[in-house]
């Protein structure tokens, strides 16, 4: 009786170990990223984790940020991307303000040739979801933010569901060359509330409608906590957004564990049109997983 329990617990364990290498299998891979076409724009999104300024060790402390800043720069450059959008690039601190950023701080000063958009006083803009780009290409015309909210104007105002307030960044730039315009919306949605997603991007459906009708290039990017298929993105392409066909794992849990689909996007719409595939750039840098997630990356190009 027990070796017929044991085999039969056995048989179970070995099919789930089975299930779990094949979608890890199924979701990873890491195709080689050319470099950036100078008729193209590269757009990218990246959710690189916050940090606990009070904590000295552990994961997402001070310590190791220290240890990650390094294969963050080096994966930052390997993207080598035009516009990158950035999600939870946060230090929390009590007494902060929200006026400490160790990862923005430290990659605008280890890289020049780039700028910060959809950053300023933390007192009247939210600086966590930082839109970067190359400075001799582009020029920022203008930027905002609107929160996940009912009172979505209403800086710092909390979620739907009175959760913690998550918000969507936006900036809107000029190709310093050919004068085209586009605008890059930067957004990540709650992700342990299935409502607070989708209303949250019923309120991004709602805001990017004017701009669309305007017939406006537009790029969203960034960390929806949905794949390709969910409602989440459907409602956004409904609204005429397409989606880059982002195939197998973007978050990896800190581990290189590629269990499930894409939940980091990139869609456009407007006078922009993909060059190739998008690809999700899966590797450590100097033996580090930078963050919990992996950089998205798509070339576009405009006026088409």
């Amino acid at each position: 009786m027990l070796y017929t329990i044991f085999k039969g617990f056995g048989a179970i364990v070995l099919a789930l170990i089975t299930l779990v290498g094949c979608q890890t299998i199924r979701n990873s891979g890491n195709p080689p990223l050319s470099p950036p076409s100078a008729d193209a724009l590269r757009i990218a999104t990246y959710n690189v984790h916050y940090i606990i300024l009070g904590q000295e060790t552990g994961a997402w402390s001070v310590g190791g940020w220290e240890r990650r800043k390094g294969p963050m720069d080096q994966a930052f450059k390997a993207v080598s991307a035009d516009v990158i959008g950035f999600q939870e690039m946060e230090s929390f601190g009590r007494g902060s303000g929200g006026r400490v950023n160790l990862t923005l701080d430290w990659l605008l000063a280890n890289n020049a040739g780039y700028a910060a958009a959809a950053v300023g006083d933390p007192s009247d803009f939210p600086s966590t979801q930082p839109i970067l780009y190359r400075r001799d290409r582009l020029s920022l015309l203008d930027q905002g933010w609107f929160f996940f909210s009912d009172t979505p104007d209403v800086i710092y105002s909390r979620t739907f569901n009175g959760s913690w307030p998550a918000f969507a960044s936006w900036a809107q730039f000029e190709d310093i060359d050919t004068g085209e315009v586009f605008r890059v919306i930067n957004i990540h949605t709650e992700y342990r509330s299935r409502s607070n997603r989708i209303q949250s991007v019923e309120l991004v459906a709602e805001r990017i409608a004017p701009w669309m009708a305007n017939g406006e290039t537009l790029f969203v990017v960034g960390d929806l906590n949905a794949r390709l298929g969910d409602r989440v993105v459907d409602i956004l392409a409904q609204t005429g957004l397409t989606f880059a066909p982002v195939k197998g794992s973007t978050f990896h849990f800190n581990r290189g564990f590629n269990l499930f689909g894409a939940i980091d996007h990139i869609a456009h719409a407007g006078g922009a049109s993909p060059v190739s595939e998008p690809i999700v750039l899966r590797q450590k840098f100097d033996g580090e997983w930078p963050t919990d997630h992996y950089p998205v990356i798509g070339d576009y190009r405009l006026g088409e």
